[in-house]
């Protein structure tokens, strides 16, 4: 075996749960797991990016060999050209559908009025406070966002392993993670790691705006932010360093149990370095601490050592690996076409609050029987399956969108 059939069905089992976890039929109604921790902690959601992240590394490490090989030239010429096309997608998406829902002052009568304009990268709402009194928001573009953080992570960590090889990287990326712990208290000792106190913030507020911010969390905070970028690309260089070992492990016909026991060895060193870590330097996904990063780490190298075992060392391979698979395949692409789906089609209406995308879950299985929430996780499960189609077709046509 030259190449691990099981690195690219996890690939394709993180781009599917990222589908789930983004497309409920409501917001409202999502069974605990497949919603974020409120702050400090974990649940399987909070798993699914760094798995993806993960993912990345590990495939970094099939093509930085090459590119080393090719030479400096090659090397920046497609690190810089595909960094740009996914924060350029990112931040598309961001942008997309181009226009929006304000209020305007409907002259002579001091009342507001919704009207559809252009959305240029910042512009003008209007609403009205308790006293009637008529407010101006300043309104602007998200310029992060879990694709752009994807971009910015694989840039570094492509620069750090290909000039540094496994060794110098591993002491690059413990180096980050110890220097973002110093970081993170030095800049608010009093409260370094909680939503108001955390010092990425106020950066992020100077540097991008705080109209260009995230604000789900009640104020103006991007969980995509700069300041926690580092720690996300120490989990694409660990992705990398696993990838390595899996790559050169599976070349040596007797090697598979040998590279799987130093894999489960790995993981759960991290897994328990991650755990201890946590007293003192929370588990966080929304600042994305460094113990955060090694925790998820190792539970990803389990997950991977599992279906290696099972998948290329047992030979277990049916549907379930194929459904996975076809993800992998086309999986930035896919991920990007379940963000611009809902947006553009929601500019089509159906009838009030009613559009093509939302159709199927507010006519049919808002009524599931049950907790709400069956209903919206079914739809979830509907996405998916759509998407698969999507990428089924793809695959069995040869279509492969690569950046």
């Amino acid at each position: 075996m030259s190449r691990s059939y099981a690195l690219d069905v996890f690939r394709g089992a993180t781009v599917c749960l990222m589908i789930l976890v983004n497309n409920p039929g409501s917001w409202s109604h999502i069974y605990d797991p497949l919603e974020h921790a409120p702050w400090h902690g974990l649940t399987p959601t909070d798993l699914v990016f760094p798995f993806f992240l993960f993912a990345v590394g590990n495939a970094m490490s099939f093509v930085i060999p090459r590119l080393q090989q090719e030479g400096d030239r090659a090397f920046w010429k497609k690190v810089i050209k595909r960094s740009l096309i996914i924060f350029g997608v990112g931040l598309f998406l961001n942008w997309w559908p181009f226009v929006t829902e304000v209020n305007r002052l409907v002259e002579g009568t001091g009342e507001l009025q919704k009207v559809t304009i252009f959305k240029s990268f910042t512009w003008i709402d209007l609403m009205k406070n308790e006293a009637g009194e008529i407010l101006e928001t300043i309104k602007g573009v998200r310029i992060m966002g879990v694709l752009q953080r994807i971009a910015l992570c694989y840039l570094f960590a492509s620069i750090i392993v290909y000039y540094g090889g496994p060794r110098k990287a591993f002491i690059v990326g413990a180096a980050i993670l110890l220097f973002y712990w110093a970081a993170c208290l030095l800049g608010n000792p009093a409260d370094p790691y909680s939503l108001k106190g955390w010092f990425g913030t106020q950066f992020d507020l100077r540097l991008l705006g705080s109209t260009h911010v995230y604000k789900g969390e009640g104020m103006p905070f991007d969980p995509e932010g700069l300041l926690s970028i580092p720690a996300a690309i120490v989990q694409v260089i660990l992705g990398y360093l696993v990838g390595d070992h899996v790559r050169k492990g599976m070349k040596d016909p007797d090697g598979l149990y040998r590279m799987l026991t130093g894999l489960f060895t790995i993981g759960v060193g991290l897994l328990v370095t991650g755990y201890c870590w946590d007293l003192v330097f929370p588990i966080n996904k929304k600042i994305w601490t460094s113990s955060y990063t090694i925790y998820t780490s190792g539970l990803a190298i389990l997950t991977l050592a599992t279906m290696i075992y099972l998948i290329d060392g047992k030979g277990i391979r049916g549907g379930l690996t194929r459904f996975f698979d076809v993800f992998g395949k086309n999986a930035l692409f896919v991920f990007a076409l379940s963000a611009f789906l809902p947006k553009g089609l929601a500019l089509i209406k159906l009838d009030k609050g009613l559009n093509p995308w939302n159709w199927l879950y507010k006519k049919v299985l808002i009524h599931v029987p049950g907790a709400p929430e069956n209903g919206s996780l079914l739809y979830a499960l509907c996405v998916i399956t759509f998407m698969w189609a999507i990428c089924w077709w793809m695959d069995k046509k040869r279509i492969y969108v690569k950046v």
